[in-house]
């Protein structure tokens, strides 16, 4: 019996569901590995999931023992069919402008027992001299005292609203389990505009200001001798004489 075909609205929250239990997965196997996020290529024969860490050797494995291993947990827990699942490891250029790496790194920090001003300020220093415009950390949560409170650190500028908050910024989340209750870190780096999408997006800032060099003016054209009646005004016919009759009645 055919099955009934998906609506697109049911198949948008599928793919929605599908992903954040597979980062959320991912997430905490490759924790020690620098992830950085994946994404889910969809194709009529096959998907492909593309794990980004900052160490793709160890994600990969000894000779890709690793990732065969998480490609075949990923069939058994989604329900994929045997050999219809591939996963490859992309490495992050720039670790500093991925927001999941430094909020990792933070996270570590805080358990070797890092203050959290000295943490917080490593991570801003090394994501600004990474090429970041922006970097925001809040910390909150009991930290070394009885009563919770919430401290931001802060350096650059940062776009909050509109559609360029969605391209430009880039958030990222943990909890720390500590010994006086969990601590939350939330993070956000304003990425560059990078024409090649390395750094940073391609698109443009909207309100960017293109200044373009002036044309060169052309002198002007001087007639030559010859050319004085190619250049004469034209006449609408010839003069009437002194006290001649009008043309019209």
């Amino acid at each position: 019996m055919p099955q009934n075909p998906i609506s697109k609205k049911r198949k948008f929250v599928q793919d929605g569901v599908l992903y954040a239990e597979l980062n959320e997965m991912l997430m905490h196997e490759l924790a020690e590995d620098g992830y950085s996020g994946v994404e889910i290529r969809r194709t009529p024969m096959r998907t492909e999931i593309i794990i980004r860490a900052t160490r793709t050797r160890e994600v990969l494995g000894e000779k890709g023992q690793r990732i065969r291993e998480l490609t075949s947990a990923v069939q058994k827990r989604f329900g994929f069919a045997e050999g219809t699942v591939e996963m490859f490891a992309e490495r992050v250029h720039n670790r500093g402008l991925s927001a999941m790496a430094q909020a990792e790194s933070l996270k570590f920090k805080l358990l070797g027992g890092l203050q959290v001003r000295r943490a917080c300020y490593g991570v801003i220093r090394f994501v600004m001299e990474s090429g970041a415009l922006g970097v925001e950390v809040i910390v909150s949560g009991k930290a070394r005292v009885q009563r919770a409170k919430s401290m931001k650190f802060k350096s650059g500028f940062l776009i909050t609203t509109g559609r360029p908050a969605q391209v430009f910024i880039d958030k990222a989340t943990r909890h720390v389990m500590m010994k006086q209750g969990v601590l939350g870190i939330r993070l956000k780096i304003m990425l560059p505009h990078d024409p090649e999408g390395k750094n940073g997006p391609k698109t443009p800032f909207p309100d960017t200001v293109t200044i373009l060099d002036p044309k060169e003016d052309k002198p002007p054209v001087v007639p030559t001798k010859g050319d004085e009646k190619a250049f004469a005004a034209p006449t609408m016919g010839a003069p009437r004489a002194m006290g001649a009759a009008p043309m019209y009645p």
